[in-house]
């Protein structure tokens, strides 16, 4: 109930204005604001104002404490003080009405006791036999008295505990000290200074601790402010510091857990990583703060790809392989509505041809059934058929406005630039460290993952530690048919299945699937039913501007590319201005160089160019792309495969080294240095030639000096071998055998060397056993002679 009194004060329009007068029997009020604007209005008018509310500082029913504050209720309290306050009602009710579950048709078999009973007592009298009980029961038991709050009732505590549950409620009675107003922690200016310096010092340090953090706080707050408070208020100190001493003023700076409790209230927890906190912080910078509702199919589609956790099969050899799985998920309706499998990762056109998929209506398969077909209300099936000239599967198709993709090369390049301008949809990458950008896409890997993939033969698990003995050899899906699989799972399971904590904004209590609320999108907003031509192919396939020679075609990728209909245009400029000036527009797909794509200038037919080394039409390649890449594996291996120059410097440095050493190169002799090594070297061919003991070594007869032109292998055409460093440890070893020479004629009577000290050794040993082919004391020849004799 309002309080129009004089003096009472409104609240309209976030503007304050107190009751000057008011006449209700003329239902009329006068109000005035702080600036003396006086305002007459009727009551009705300000009770049913939306924008008019009474003020909390002038209402009688809200008490002080309450005032800036929600109103409290039971479930502010803990169980134990819960039980206490059900407890005091007990006892309010039994002095209020005489019984303890208020009402006398909830009585208990003894009920009511004389003392209460309402029909022989009053109020005041059960009040007073009440706080006379009470504190009876509390000088017995006292402290179980104190335990139940119930230690000091008195009739004026009985009586303010039945104005406050008449006001509030059962919450009326409980204690004001339970919900006293929490005033946090007391942060001094100077203390919120050090936080604020400490914490944008810690974002461009490394890592710290809290503890860290804590030192550079009180540093930040002994140097600032030349406090004498570096230890805080609970830390025991043996004395104070000097600056304490010399009078310094003290800031109070709290301890370790405070700190902490602060630091996380105000910063958060110290559990991310250094680089992606400077990310985040660096991105809100330009954040626009602004949240985006999908509410339409293919407003918003998120793109992204993933390594299959499974090993399937390859087509050809059957090798177990690893595969990439793209998907396209519609973020309105959680509908996956493209998705491809390659053996590599995603290239520019993988991600153009996912694109391309979501606008094309899925084909239906020979093992799928009539529950699978399109069965959307609004546009028959039949309609949809023929638009598309096949029976199509009961899966959403449109074309994107916005395409939300992550920041890998493959989505930032001029190829997609050019695909988004053909189909006319938006690829925006998501926000640095915002993993709600896209997070509907990661959820639903991990959907696929948990539903259908961990159920496989072949799965690998999250990490090392989860995988099975060998997945490779458990694989026994190919890629053809795990790409049969998803599509029959996604089609008849994924797009049937009840979401389970998701919701869209017409119906948030609603159970939902894909199918039902791309249905009920249909419904709300109609489908436009747009199928893309046939040659949006030839359209989102890379380009090239290049010239059409008068005789081979066009080359694309050092590749010549030939056909009919270039003969029209051989030899002539296409009339293009610009930076391709006069140049001819070809597509070609990078999975397959076999064609390219040329559309004609006048018709704007689309005719393929074959490549000028394939075979005539009909006949069959010898190689396949497999069999090629086979081919080339085993070249690689063998040492065959073509080689860039850079490939080849080493074996050309070890030809080259082999027969020229840097030492023959003639640039490191001087010309006269050249002709004088040249000269000595052949005049001792010459003379080794020509002196007998050469001639024999050789093994030829020794021939006259004077005949040199008769040499034998005079001939053979030798070139003589500049090798300086040789020549020169010719000369060197030249000069030393002479002096050896000297040296030993110069002393014939040498010394003999003393013997060795094996020999010593084994001459004085009584071990040693005598030689048999040789005496110790050898006889002369005399004794020789007269032993004979004998």
């Amino acid at each position: 109930m309002w309080n129009l009194e004089p003096g009472a004060e409104l609240i309209i329009s976030n503007t304050a204005w107190q009751v000057q007068s008011c006449l209700p029997h003329l239902g009329r009020v006068t109000l005035v604001n702080e600036d003396g604007e006086s305002w007459k209005a009727s009551v009705g008018e300000l009770i049913h104002r939306p924008d008019c509310r009474p003020s909390t500082r002038t209402r009688a029913d809200l008490p002080a404490a309450d005032r800036g504050r929600q109103p409290k209720s039971l479930d502010d309290l803990t169980p134990e003080q819960r039980t206490i306050v059900m407890l005091r009602m007990e006892h309010l009710w039994e002095a209020e009405t005489g019984f303890r579950n208020g009402h006398p048709l909830a009585a208990l078999p003894h009920e009511p006791r004389p003392q209460y009973d309402p029909d022989t007592t009053t109020l005041t009298q059960r009040r007073l036999a009440k706080a006379a009980e009470l504190r009876r029961a509390a000088s017995e038991t006292p402290a179980q008295a104190k335990a139940n709050g119930l230690l000091a009732v008195s009739l004026r505590t009985l009586i303010r505990w039945g104005t406050a549950h008449a006001r509030h409620g059962p919450i009326g009675v409980a204690d004001d000290r339970w919900l006293r107003k929490a005033t946090g922690h007391k942060v001094t200016p100077e203390l919120r200074e050090a936080l604020y310096a400490v914490y944008e010092e810690s974002r461009h340090r490394s890592k710290l601790t809290m503890r860290d953090k804590e030192f550079l706080i009180r540093q930040y707050i002994h140097e600032t402010f030349n406090s004498a408070e570096i230890y805080g208020p609970d830390t025991p100190r043996a004395d104070a510091p000097d600056d304490e001493a010399a009078g310094a003023p003290r800031v109070e700076v709290p301890g370790y857990d405070t700190l902490r409790a602060i630091w996380k209230d105000w910063f958060g927890s110290n559990g991310g990583r250094q680089r992606y906190a400077r990310s985040a912080e660096k991105a809100k910078e330009y954040a626009t703060g602004r949240h985006i509702v999908v509410h339409r199919p293919g407003q918003v589609v998120a793109l992204d790809s993933t390594v299959m956790p499974v090993k399937v099969l390859e087509d050809v050899f059957g090798d177990p392989v690893s595969v990439h799985l793209t998907l396209a998920l519609d973020v309105y309706t959680r509908s996956i509505v493209a998705f491809r499998l390659s053996l590599v990762s995603d290239s520019s056109i993988d991600v153009a041809m996912v694109l391309r998929d979501m606008m094309m209506p899925l084909p239906m398969r020979p093992d799928w059934g009539e529950a699978m077909e399109w069965a959307y209300p609004g546009v028959p099936g039949t309609v949809v058929a023929d638009f598309a000239g096949y029976e199509v599967a009961g899966l959403p198709f449109f074309a994107p406005e916005t395409v939300t993709t992550d920041h890998g090369s493959v989505y930032r390049n001029h190829h997609l630039v050019e695909v988004q301008r053909v189909i006319g949809a938006n690829i925006k990458p998501s926000r640095v460290l915002r993993p709600t950008d896209k997070h509907s896409v990661e959820r639903t890997f991990g959907a696929i993952k948990s539903l259908l993939l961990a159920v496989l033969l072949g799965y690998q698990g999250t990490d090392t530690a989860d995988r099975g003995v060998d997945p490779e050899a458990d694989a026994c899906l190919t890629v053809t048919e795990m790409e049969h699989l998803i599509a029959t799972w996604v089609v008849k399971t994924w797009q049937n299945r009840r979401f389970g904590s998701y919701a869209p904004s017409w119906d948030p209590r609603g159970d939902h699937s894909p199918n039902s609320l791309f249905a009920a999108a249909i419904s709300q907003g109609g489908f436009a039913l747009r199928i893309p031509p046939a040659d949006l192919y030839y359209q989102l396939l890379p380009s090239h501007r290049l010239m059409v020679h008068g005789k081979r075609g066009v080359k694309v990728k050092n590749l010549w590319y030939d056909g009919p209909a270039l003969d029209p245009y051989r030899g002539k400029l296409s009339g293009r201005g610009g930076n391709n000036k006069n140049k001819y527009v070809v597509h070609r797909d990078p999975r397959d160089p076999c064609f390219v794509f040329f559309q004609d200038p006048m018709t704007h037919e689309w005719h393929t160019l074959r490549w000028t080394g394939l075979p005539e039409e009909g006949e069959v390649p010898a190689f396949g792309d497999a069999r090629v890449r086979e081919a080339m594996r085993e070249l690689r291996r063998r040492g065959l495969a073509p080689k860039a120059d850079t490939e080849l410097l080493p074996v050309l440095l070890e030809l080259i080294g082999g027969h020229i050493p840097v030492e023959q190169w003639p640039t490191q002799l001087s010309k006269k240095q050249r002709t004088e090594h040249a000269r000595e070297v052949a005049q001792a061919a010459a003379a080794d030639a020509d002196s007998p003991t050469g001639a024999v070594r050789k093994g030829r007869p020794a021939r006259p000096v004077a005949a040199p032109a008769a040499r034998a292998d005079a001939g053979e055409g030798k070139v003589v071998p500049l090798r300086p460093k040789e020549r020169a440890q010719q000369v060197h070893n030249a000069v030393d055998s002479e002096r050896r020479r000297r040296r030993e004629a110069a002393v014939p009577d040498q010394m003999a060397p003393p013997p060795d000290l094996s020999e010593k050794l084994r001459s004085s040993s009584l071990l040693a056993l005598l030689d048999d082919d040789f005496d110790v004391n050898p006889i002369t020849a005399d004794e020789a002679e007269e032993e004979a004799g004998r």
